[in-house]
């Protein structure tokens, strides 16, 4: 059984917040648009780090980060990127992927709208985690944990706070 934490979307800025909300979590998984890669290394200092770069991150950052990380999990298959698409309108590429072997769950960022539906076509969940930095459309500041126990993703939660023009 392993708990998790999801997050997308920092964009340079890791709400000390996060900290609690994840503070049982045995691993953190980022679903792009980290901000800079001293964010990362400040994020993996405080949990296990999965992570994929976004479209604003730079150089350093997708050198050690890939822009689509498949693994496994207890006994669930994941895929993680951070512009995904949604079930039934999902990227071309990611489209693809999931067609050739589907994950039993989909992570993505890049909308910072969280959103957490199933996909029944393909039988998987899709979790979007909206978005956790203070850059951005949004007003309300979200993340995801759960967990992942075998086969069966249970137990989920939903942190939001206030959007803040000062690092929190």
């Amino acid at each position: 059984m392993r708990r998790i934490g999801i997050l997308s979307d920092t964009h340079g800025s890791f709400d000390k917040r996060l900290k609690v909300f994840f503070a049982e979590c045995d691993e953190l998984w980022h679903a792009g648009d980290i901000g800079s890669f001293a964010l990362a290394e400040e994020i993996a200092a405080f949990k296990p780090l999965r992570a994929v770069y976004g479209n604003m991150d730079g150089g350093d950052t997708r050198i050690v980060y890939p822009r689509i990380l498949q693994f496994r999990c207890e006994e669930t298959d994941v895929l993680l990127t951070h512009i995904g698409g949604y079930p039934g309108r999902y990227e071309p590429d990611i489209f693809r992927l999931i067609c050739k072997k589907p994950p039993q769950l989909f992570v993505s960022g890049h909308s910072h709208i969280l959103k957490v539906m199933p996909d029944h076509h393909f039988n998987l969940l899709h979790i979007n985690p909206g978005a956790a930095g203070n850059s951005g459309i949004h007003q309300v500041k979200t993340a995801v944990r759960l967990t992942i126990d075998g086969r069966d993703i249970k137990d989920l939660d939903i942190w939001q706070a206030e959007r803040s023009r000062m690092p929190l």
